[in-house]
Parts: C-alpha cells; sequence; structure tokens
C-alpha cells in the first residue's frame, strides 16, 4: 500500500471502506471505517469533511492491515478497540462481556424520564460493563447505585468503568438464579437479562456467536421467562411497596412478561415498544408487601 497510499482523510476513509468486506450494510461498513480512522489515525469526522491530509508510518500501515484482517474476520469492532459506545460515553469492554446495545438506550430514557429530579436507590440485575448503573448515576445524579453479575471478569470491567467515570456503584457478585437478593428497601429494579432462544441462534451472525459470551445472550427455549421469572420474584422482597421494576425483553415476549407480572401481583405492568415498533420494555409496580425468599 506504501506507493499509491491515501494521503488524505477521504481517501483513506475509502480506502478502508473497501477493504472491508464483511456482509454488512454500507451504513454499518461506514460506522466501522470511521471508528478505525479515529482509532489509530486520531481523525474525526470533522477532519474528514476537511480532507485533512494523512502520512503513513510503516508502524500505521501495518496496524491498519491487522486490525482490517480482524475485522474481515467478524472480529467486532468494539473487542479490536476495547470500547464500545453507549448513551455518548464510551465504556471499556473485553472478551467475556456483551457489546451494549442501542435498545438498551431506550431503556435508560425511559427511567431517567420517569425518575428525573427524584432520589432513587436501584439495582441493575447482569451488569455486563456496568453501563447501565452508570449511566443512570450520570444523569439521575441523586442516586445510590448497586449492580450485580454472575462473573468476576464482568464485574472486573464494570468497576473499571465506574473509575472511568468516577461513579460510585456497588458491584456484588451474585448468581440471581442460585442467590437471593442482598437488599431490600429499592426505590428500582433493572434488568437486561439473556432472552435470545437458543433457536434463534440459526439467524444470528457470527460476529455474535463466535465472539460475544452466550450465557449474557441465550436462554433456552423450554423456559424462555427463568431470568424475568425468578428476578420478578426476588424483587418482590427487595423492591419497596410502589417500588418499580424495568425489563428489557425478547421482542416475542412482551404479552407473556406481562402476564407473569400481573399473577405476581405487580401492578400498572406496561410493555413499551421501542423505536422499531417491537415490544422491547416491560414496567411494573410492586404493590404488594410480601415477605422474604430464601
Amino acid at each position: 500500500m506504501s506507493e499509491s497510499s491515501p494521503d488524505s482523510s477521504k481517501k483513506l476513509l475509502q480506502y478502508i471502506i473497501q477493504e472491508i468486506t464483511i456482509d454488512e450494510a454500507p451504513e454499518e461498513i461506514s460506522s466501522i471505517a470511521h471508528m478505525v480512522l479515529e482509532d489509530l489515525f486520531d481523525i474525526n469526522k470533522t477532519e474528514i469533511i476537511l480532507d485533512r491530509s494523512v502520512n503513513f508510518s510503516k508502524e500505521k500501515e501495518k496496524a491498519l492491515k491487522q486490525m482490517l484482517k480482524r475485522i474481515n474476520d467478524h472480529e467486532p469492532i468494539q473487542y479490536i478497540l476495547g470500547e464500545a459506545e453507549f448513551y455518548g460515553r464510551k465504556f471499556n469492554v473485553g472478551p467475556g462481556v456483551l457489546i451494549p446495545r442501542s435498545e438498551t438506550e431506550e431503556l435508560i430514557q425511559l427511567i431517567v424520564n420517569e425518575n428525573k429530579g427524584k432520589k432513587i436507590r436501584f439495582l441493575d440485575i447482569g451488569t455486563g460493563t456496568g453501563c447501565i448503573p452508570i449511566t443512570l448515576t450520570k444523569e439521575l445524579r441523586e442516586v445510590r447505585a448497586n449492580a450485580i453479575d454472575f462473573d468476576p471478569r464482568v464485574i472486573k470491567i464494570a468497576r473499571k468503568n465506574a473509575e472511568r467515570y468516577e461513579v460510585p456503584v456497588e458491584f456484588l457478585l451474585i448468581d440471581i438464579l442460585k442467590e437471593p437478593i442482598p437488599l431490600t428497601g429499592l426505590d428500582v429494579i433493572i434488568s437486561n437479562p439473556p432472552y435470545v432462544l437458543e433457536s434463534e441462534k440459526v439467524d444470528m451472525k457470527s460476529n455474535v456467536l463466535d465472539y460475544e459470551p452466550h450465557t449474557a445472550l441465550f436462554v433456552e427455549d423450554s423456559d424462555p421467562l427463568i431470568f424475568y421469572r425468578r428476578i420478578a420474584e426476588l424483587s418482590k422482597q427487595a423492591l419497596k411497596e410502589g417500588g418499580s421494576l424495568y425489563f428489557e425483553i425478547n421482542e416475542r415476549y412482551g404479552e407473556e412478561v406481562q402476564m407473569l407480572l400481573e399473577v405476581m401481583d405487580y401492578t400498572h405492568v406496561e410493555v413499551v415498544k421501542d423505536i422499531h415498533g417491537k415490544d422491547r420494555i416491560v414496567r411494573a409496580t410492586n404493590s404488594v408487601d410480601v415477605g422474604g425468599l430464601d
């Protein structure tokens, strides 16, 4: 590439786009190319518009080739760069940690809209990168944040993200399917648990199947609501009376999750659609104060 190396940011962007061969929409490939430019060459979108000149070093050329190979091997760009953007902030990610999704940004927005100005104590179950408690702490300010995950590698990355944004989050290493929630008097519980059916793997791309943690994504077809049922049971004890429960869900199970919560005596149960018109969030109110669970 040396003799005919792109000598401007626009040319370099086009070169990177042409070299990315994965089966993705043009918009996604363009987005990946922009992330590569910013990470390797410190060129942002404004500098591309201004068509800043580019000088290659041998090291940069080698690094670009290596990055393009990893991209074309279907490794997610977020794992390559070591971070993912969520709600306008960048979060550390790594193997074994689920990459935050845009659907979860809609969950955040709903919680922010409904709790702005309130002093709340909340718990995020299955925290992953910690993007939910960290973002809510930054957006709502006067909160006490707690978060649970069962994987120590995940907790380690979540703690680094909390340190990155200088927010106090108490992270607990707990397997929610086997252990109780060791907290009571919570105003809000949030969870984006595994909800993709094992049978849906056939429709998923290799960048997800080959790289992202299956324990954070998939549930058995025979019991797709296992996490919702368990969390809802435990939340009866952990939430205050009148406290709120928010779930992100598989679009196929909005009605089933709603019915599950209503049978368990939650009130004001509502299925909320995402920007694409798909059932994506279920929220409910804990209106019955019950005894503890073992």
